[in-house]
């Protein structure tokens, strides 16, 4: 199987990038990236493909992916680190041309689009919706009408995990981005007090990773049982389900 990942020097990239080399049934991961890869440095299966305009593709990229299965989208940024316009590009205009390029591709099965989006995520916005959940919203449903109209060639889900949580995952430490100042010093406290207070609102990055991979391997199935809604979304509690916590 051959999967797609962008964002894989992030923290959720990074987990799921993991998850990938560490399933054997992914044979081949092209991870699109505007820089080198670390985590994938020496791994047989791992294609690093440097790409910095995610507003256009190219022939030689629709070769390389041609024969590719499914995609995690997991590049993204804070709200707080860009103004408005490039939080909207960056979020929504980034993955939809994308995947309209997808639909260019010479593939014979419906490709499986899997969008890493986040708790607070709405359909339904209102005067105090932060603009995070406001655009991811905008994102998700212009990717599930993408999938709509062309059933023959995409299927989408969406994952929206909750406080990504690194700490029982030691061994992507060195590739995930520090957090400095004082929300790194807060960081590790902050996530241990939802652990203890509200623990399905917490991410653990491991199994995360395990989650995203496993909306990537499926062909179409509606998404059922808690958490899951529309069919289509896995919130944090449905992600924490599937992978058993």
């Amino acid at each position: 199987m051959h999967l797609i990942l962008t964002g894989a020097t992030g923290l959720v990239g990074s987990a799921v990038l993991r998850a990938m080399l560490a399933d054997s049934s992914v044979t081949k991961i092209s991870i699109l990236s505007r820089r080198p890869v670390a985590q994938a440095e020496g791994q047989d299966k791992a294609h690093v493909i440097i790409y910095k305009d995610y507003d256009n593709y190219d022939s030689d990229l629709a070769e390389e992916l041609k024969d590719a299965s499914g995609c995690v989208w997991a590049q993204g940024i804070s709200q707080s680190q860009v103004n408005k316009e490039e939080y909207i590009k960056i979020t929504k205009d980034y993955p939809l041309s994308f995947t309209k390029f997808l639909l260019t591709l010479p593939i014979s099965l419906p490709l499986t689009f899997v969008y890493v989006s986040g708790e607070g995520v709405t359909h339904e916005p209102g005067f105090f919706t932060p603009i995070f959940g406001r655009v991811k919203g905008e994102a998700e449903l212009a990717l599930h009408k993408l999938a709509s109209e062309n059933p023959d060639k995409l299927t989408t889900y969406i994952g929206r995990p909750g406080g990504v949580d690194p700490r029982a995952q030691p061994e992507i430490a060195a590739f995930i981005p520090k957090s400095s100042g004082i929300i790194g010093a807060l960081r590790g406290p902050l996530l241990g007090t939802i652990g203890v207070v509200k623990k399905d609102m917490l991410s653990p990055t491991k199994e995360l990773g395990e989650a995203f991979v496993e909306l990537a391997k499926k062909r179409g199935e509606e998404l059922k049982g808690e958490g899951m809604v529309a069919g289509w979304i896995a919130t944090n509690v449905g992600l924490r389900r599937m992978r058993g916590i």
